[in-house]
């Protein structure tokens, strides 16, 4: 046998090459179309038929299944897409990695690429040069493109000839002539070996190689074909070790679907492989039993019927397919986590913008339901229960008098403080280090705008927990009022918050924030004449009026923070730049 080590390390140099240009491709392709696709994958409805045509469309386009499903794990783990969702996209996905085996068999068998490979490099060469970023992209793309087709070419070199080498062939013929038994042998190789190189596209090409050269016959790169189908899964599920048990679901549907589309094959095995070598006939080929050159025109029909056949009769069974890997993979709680630590923000959504977006957000209204929610109410001597309750808030006020001897500085420490510096470092990572377009810049600025906002809540109710105990079981029946009618202020705002219906009409929701913020500064000017009439009456003393004065703009400032607060995290519309404009109308409104 004349293939020697030499031989071996240039074939693993060539399938390197090869690689290399599929990541350089599949890169740049990602950069030039990522955002689009992620922003139309967060953005899909449940429909199943829309969900296959958004996996096979982004694809199409960035050329790498891995990425997609790999996409679609981190957005369920982010619960941007939900498991039947996530099913419907990864059964498009598979439909989509057929392009690639289309564009290997076409350029790189039917057509020699080698001629202008270079060329080409040189020419996407040119593009690096820009300043603009797309054309740069654009240079990557087209360079990573030539690389491939040198490295298919290399490949095809690189393997050794059957005739030079017979004992090859007469290695594989034993296990070759087994029936059935060989074809699920080839189909471990093509698991194996997709495992190991972690492309389907590497493999596809090194068994259209070898189809080509003769070494293997059509049933067995069938065979290997299937298995790349299963082997193509296990990427996203090693990602989805260390995710939540929304990813490990998806992972999983992958790998089932997978394997239940592999297991109806091996069934109608043979008759199937006889209708490719009609079908590749019908277009004007040889059969494949034939002539080893019409190998890979029939390997790519069979993948593409196999994987298009596969989906659309499995699309009516997402939901069986769905409660399979609930039963599989159970709802796994959570385990508690301390005071301090962050409940939805990992490294594991750092990868994408949309992601980072969702989960930036889930951690502060998390924040903003619980810890905000108990500082602000405990401040003031209220109960968060009575809030939630249908009291009327004079009575929640008149029923919540005694001293809860809040320590606001500790709570904000303790429940506050660590998760807040996480989501301002989780904001600012993504802004410095992903691709963020500038409507997902503005969300990212509009979230850390929001818990600013929270931070000055907790520094403007520690201002006024001291008064609102004193004054509260004051002797003098005006301050106790004043203090009183603040904290039925809050109530009331704190309530509307609450209980505004997230129906998903956005303008909705911020009418009526911002007739809540209105009807609140309405009160608040009133609440300063009643100070201004209990100064010049003398009802009051001066310390009291100082701290009635102070009160006022701290309560004002806390309750148009709360606002504020609730328009950046449940608003996806811009409110940074409607902020102003409200304020004004509010101070028109109550002019």
């Amino acid at each position: 046998m004349e293939f020697g080590f030499g031989d071996i390390l240039q074939l693993m140099g060539a399938l390197g090459l090869f690689l290399f240009g599929m990541k350089v491709m599949s890169d740049a392709l990602l950069l030039l179309a990522g955002n689009k696709m992620r922003g139309i994958l967060a953005t899909m409805t449940s429909n199943r038929f829309l969900g296959i045509s958004t996996g096979f469309l982004i694809t199409s386009v960035i050329q790498s299944s891995s990425a997609t499903t790999l996409m679609v794990v981190s957005f369920s783990n982010a619960s941007l897409l939900t498991l039947t969702e996530s099913i419907s996209v990864i059964m498009g996905a598979n439909i989509g990695t057929t392009i690639t085996a289309w564009l290997i068999t076409i350029l790189g068998f039917k057509v020699s690429m080698s001629a202008i490979a270079l060329p080409l490099v040189g020419f996407g060469f040119l593009f690096m040069f820009s300043k603009k970023e797309n054309l740069k992209n654009w240079g990557g793309f087209i360079i990573g493109f030539a690389i491939l087709f040198i490295g298919l070419q290399f490949l095809k070199e690189a393997m050794p000839n059957i005739n030079e080498n017979p004992e090859i062939l007469q290695f594989l013929n034993r296990y070759a002539d087994m029936g059935y038994g060989s074809i699920l042998l080839f189909l471990f190789i093509g698991t194996i070996l997709t495992v190991i190189i972690q492309s389907s596209s590497a493999t596809m090409a090194l068994t259209l190689i070898m189809t080509a050269e003769g070494w293997i016959p059509f049933e067995l790169a069938a065979a290997m074909v299937l298995g790349e189908n299963i082997g193509t899964t296990i990427t996203a599920n090693l990602a989805a070790l260390v995710a939540n048990f929304q990813a490990r679901r998806t992972a999983r549907a992958h790998l089932i679907f997978n394997i239940i589309g592999v297991v109806w094959m091996l069934i109608l095995f043979y008759p199937f492989l006889s209708m490719i070598s009609w079908l590749t006939q019908r277009l004007g080929s040889e059969s494949p039993y034939i002539s080893a050159a019409a190998i890979p025109v029939a390997i790519s029909l069979f993948h593409t019927v196999f994987n298009v056949m596969n989906t659309f009769l499995l699309v009516w069974f997402i939901n069986p397919i769905a409660k399979i890997v609930e039963w599989v993979v159970p709802e796994k709680l959570e385990p508690e986590r301390e005071i301090d630590e962050p409940k939805y923000l990992n490294e594991k959504i750092a990868q994408f913008p949309e992601t980072v977006i969702a989960s930036l957000v889930s951690e502060s209204k998390y924040l903003f339901q619980n810890a905000i929610f108990e500082i602000v109410t405990h401040a003031l001597n209220i109960h968060r229960e009575d809030i939630k309750s249908g009291l009327k808030a004079k009575k929640v006020v008149k029923k919540s008098v005694v001293d809860m001897k809040t320590d606001v500085r500790a709570l904000y420490l303790s429940k506050v403080k660590t998760i807040y510096g996480e989501i301002i470092r989780y904001a600012t990572n993504a802004q410095s280090t992903l691709k963020v377009s500038e409507a997902q810049n503005n969300r990212i600025l509009e979230i850390k705008v929001a818990n600013r906002k929270m931070v000055e809540i907790i520094k403007d109710v520690g201002e006024l927990n001291r008064n609102v105990t004193m004054y509260s079981v004051s002797t003098n029946k005006r301050i106790k009022n004043e203090y009183d009618s603040y904290r039925k202020l809050t109530v009331q705002v704190l309530r509307e918050i609450y209980n505004l219906p997230l129906d998903g009409i956005i303008e909705t929701y911020q009418k009526r924030l911002m007739d809540l913020r209105i009807r609140m500064n309405k009160k608040l000017k009133e609440h300063n004449a009643d100070i201004d009439r209990l100064i010049r009456e003398k009802l009051i003393t001066t310390d009291m009026a100082s701290s009635l004065v102070n009160d006022n703009d701290n309560v004002r400032e806390m309750l148009n923070n709360l606002i504020t607060v609730a328009e950046l995290l449940y608003c996806r519309k811009d409110t940074l730049l409607t902020t102003k404009s409200d304020q004004k109308l509010s101070l028109e409104a109550v002019a």
